[in-house]
């Protein structure tokens, strides 16, 4: 499991949980599950990226669990969830519905937002039965569906060949990051975050990287790298908006366009000037903001509250 070194004080900072629970995939795989806020208040479900954790929400979920019940799990091999053979969008898929089962009641929805690898879990699952059951909207921050290798703009080349080679590399390295140091930082920075991100924002950010082992960081490289879930953007029909930095090096918006082309209901595209991958950390009242709008037209409270 991931080494939890995130920031202890100040809006990231995560807060203490109402309850925590270990919920079970289809394959045995543990998923550590996090509730905020009251029971009988609006769903929101939050799926986070790769290298992150639920401290990457820290600041959606201070602000919306006054009102809302905030549910967020560390995916498989991350934050406090231990590490699964299985590595794919479908293991993705079948996480997300497991943690739907165990949190959410019969025919209760909620309103589901995904950050880059948390993205792409909501597409791996968008055609399965369960999430359809329980997706009232969602919310789509800084993802794509396919060729994220090769439209990354992490290596500061012309597109081609020896850009996406190098940038495979890069993304896919097995070395160790090592500690939170200042030129780890500056390198951070550059690949995932704006120009103009604050230092405590990348400081966040940094220590949650970090804290992702390296064979996880490895494994999930590989998946990443092969995707392809153009197919489950077209069978996403809950009303999905889309949220990227227009510095995004990881998933610039070119797949924000990509997507919202797509998706059956899309409720539209918001691009950040100036910010980059991690908007959730970079504009964290914007997309609150976000998803407190789908909650207030789509989402419901619990049945029988």
């Amino acid at each position: 499991m991931s080494r939890l070194t995130h920031v202890a004080s100040g809006p990231y900072a995560p807060p203490a949980p109402a309850r925590e629970l270990t919920v079970v995939s289809a394959d045995g795989a543990r998923l550590h599950v996090e509730v905020h806020g009251a029971d009988d208040a609006p769903a929101v479900l939050l799926a986070h990226g790769w290298t992150c954790s639920t401290a990457f929400w820290a600041a959606q979920i201070r602000e919306l669990a006054a009102d809302h019940r905030v549910i967020a799990y560390d995916q498989r091999g991350h934050g406090r969830s231990p590490a699964s053979p299985a590595c794919g969008t479908e293991a993705l898929a079948d996480d997300l519905e497991a943690v739907m089962a165990a949190t959410l009641a019969p025919g209760e929805k909620a309103v589901i937002a995904g950050h880059s690898m948390g993205g792409m879990t909501v597409l791996a699952a968008s055609a399965r039965a369960r999430f359809r059951e329980h997706a009232a909207a969602v919310l789509l921050c800084s993802t794509g569906s396919s060729r994220l290798v090769a439209e990354s703009r992490v290596v500061p080349i012309r597109a081609g060949r020896l850009r996406t080679g190098l940038t495979r590399r890069i993304l896919g390295s097995r070395a160790p990051l090592g500690p939170v140091t200042p030129l780890a930082r500056r390198i951070l920075k550059y690949a995932t975050m704006g120009p103009g991100s604050a230092p405590h924002m990348v400081e966040a950010c940094a220590r949650i990287v970090h804290a992702c082992p390296r064979k996880v960081r490895y494994a999930w490289s590989q998946v990443l790298d092969l995707l392809d879930l153009d197919h489950g953007v077209r069978e996403l029909r809950a009303p999905t908006a889309v949220v990227v930095g227009t510095a995004d090096r990881m998933t610039p918006p070119v797949h924000a366009r990509s997507l919202a082309a797509a998706l059956p209901v899309c409720l539209g595209v918001t691009e950040l000037p100036g910010l980059g991958h991690m908007t959730p950390v970079e504009a964290p009242e914007l997309v609150s903001g976000k998803i407190r709008e789908l909650v207030t037209a789509y989402g419901q409270v619990k049945e029988g509250a």
